[in-house]
């Protein structure tokens, strides 16, 4: 998210600085202006949370894998305590083989599912960023830039709500 932000902001700046050198130049573009809290759209697009909720179903379900892996552990440790000193060791290298595994599979669960959370998260913004593209177009907009490159912005120019509607419509459908 950070670097989203980050790029952003260059984007604004250069498009900024873009619209500086036409004015200095006299080129002169009455066409309106906007911006959009990126932030708001995204937590409140419809997708967003339904794509939050089915990481989450994930989640549980390796959740479930890593408890019943624990489970098994524990009773393998339990056990032990009843065996002669040469099953112990077998005993022992068993469990630690499974406490290996489990560790496995604990780091790969949490490296698939951050890699799944950012494959959303770009696809996501890419869909918002697409909406706001074709709702400037269209509207004969000049320029919408993120609301958080803004020093002082009036309320009037804000788009961050037709932009959740469109979205949250589109997806409804």
């Amino acid at each position: 998210m950070k670097r989203f932000i980050l790029v952003s902001v260059v984007i604004a700046a250069a498009i900024l600085c873009s619209a500086g050198q036409n004015y200095v130049s006299g080129a002169t573009n009455t066409g309106k202006i906007g911006y959009v809290d990126i932030g708001k759209v995204f937590d409140e697009y419809g997708k967003t949370k339904a794509e939050e909720d089915g990481l989450e179903k994930i989640k549980k379900e390796k959740d479930t894998k890593i408890d019943e892996m624990e489970k098994e552990i524990k009773k393998m440790k339990d056990e032990l305590v009843l065996l002669s000193d040469k099953k112990k060791e077998e005993k022992q290298s068993d469990i630690d083989k499974k406490i290996k595994s489990l560790n496995e599979y604990r780091k790969g669960v949490i490296d698939d599912l951050t890699k799944l959370k950012d494959e959303k998260i770009r696809d996501i913004i890419k869909e918002i960023e697409k909406v706001i593209q074709e709702y400037g177009e269209n509207e004969g907009y000049s320029l919408i830039i993120n609301d958080r490159v803004l020093l002082y912005k009036d309320k009037g120019y804000d788009l961050t709500e037709k932009i959740i509607k469109i979205l949250n419509d589109g997806y409804k459908k």
